[in-house]
């Protein structure tokens, strides 16, 4: 869902009516997705994963109650709000409901304008639930993933080219003679230089399952799956020539007198001896070769021996 695409709302009831009228009040506000019995409900919800479900308790092949169980029970669809409307209206019957994970319990015949209410109450809720889960996986600095996101990130991606057998490469990225840059210039400008230099990592990651991330201080991380050596060092040498020509002045450099970085890096085929702990490492001790190499360049391991 992006900021301006509408939220979808899933309305799952067998009386076809019932359905028109839902549909009819909410269309003009949300994307209106529309099921008439329960298995339809699922299907609908593991294919679209809409913001929120209407769900009609009273459903002849499969109860509400049943389906609210199996999209609890399937990672894809547990997170998603539910509704129950129903003309079932004793107070156990709610109760019932919302113990078994119900968002709301709407009783029928239900009136429009607290239809459309208690809708736009939880899906606010659920925008409110995504920007939360979203800054808490985002530096707030450089606006990069931070190194939480980055370490969740980097166990799934080397999960995967094991399985795959496909390579995976590393980089960190070390800004050269920050802690001088910020005494000469002060903290602000070197704030406004990280944020320039993010901003180009972020623009090299051009992949989907490419990622960039803030790991901590002036150092930055690159995630690039299913790339060779030959690939990330073309994308890292890229990089480190892009900061130089951004041409943020640094006095207090030995290297230059512009703002540079050092890269050290490395690619591995993951295996059954191998370590994702053992990958971060071989790249940072190409970050420390770069570093005491005299600095602005890129070092990287290819293999998984020194």
């Amino acid at each position: 869902m992006t900021p301006t695409a509408p939220q979808k709302v899933l309305v799952a009831d067998d009386d076809p009516i019932n359905r028109d009228v839902l549909c009819e009040l909410l269309q003009p506000e949300y994307t209106v997705l529309l099921a008439k019995n329960g298995a339809q409900a699922l299907e609908r919800a593991a294919r679209h994963v809409p913001d929120l479900i209407l769900l009609d308790v009273m459903m002849p092949d499969m109860s509400g109650f049943d389906v609210l169980r199996r999209l609890r029970a399937a990672p894809q669809t547990e997170h998603i709000s539910v509704i129950f409307i129903s003309g079932l209206n004793r107070p156990e019957d709610e109760a019932a409901g919302l113990k078994m994970g119900a968002s709301d319990y709407i009783a029928k015949p239900y009136n429009a304008t607290v239809v459309l209410a208690r809708v736009a109450l939880h899906l606010q809720l659920v925008r409110q639930r995504r920007l939360l889960e979203h800054l808490a996986h985002v530096d707030g600095l450089t606006e990069l993933a931070n190194r939480r996101r980055f370490d969740e990130v980097f166990d799934l991606e080397w999960q995967r080219a094991r399985r795959s057998g496909q390579p995976l490469s590393l980089a960190l990225l070390d800004i050269d003679s920050f802690k001088q840059f910020n005494d000469s210039y002060g903290h602000p400008a070197g704030d406004r230089a990280l944020r320039a230099v993010a901003r180009l990592a972020s623009a090299h990651m051009r992949r989907p399952a490419d990622l960039a991330a803030r790991y901590g201080g002036e150092e930055l991380v690159l995630l690039m799956p299913e790339t060779d050596a030959g690939q990330a060092v073309r994308i890292a040498q890229a990089l480190r020539e892009e900061i130089m020509h951004l041409n943020i002045a640094h006095a207090g450099s030995a290297v230059a007198p512009c703002v540079t970085a050092s890269i050290g890096g490395a690619t591995l085929e993951p295996s059954r001896h191998e370590s994702s702990a053992a990958m971060f490492e071989a790249a940072d001790v190409q970050l420390y070769r770069a570093k005491q190499g005299g600095r602005n360049r890129v070092m990287w391991r290819t293999g998984p021996e020194g």
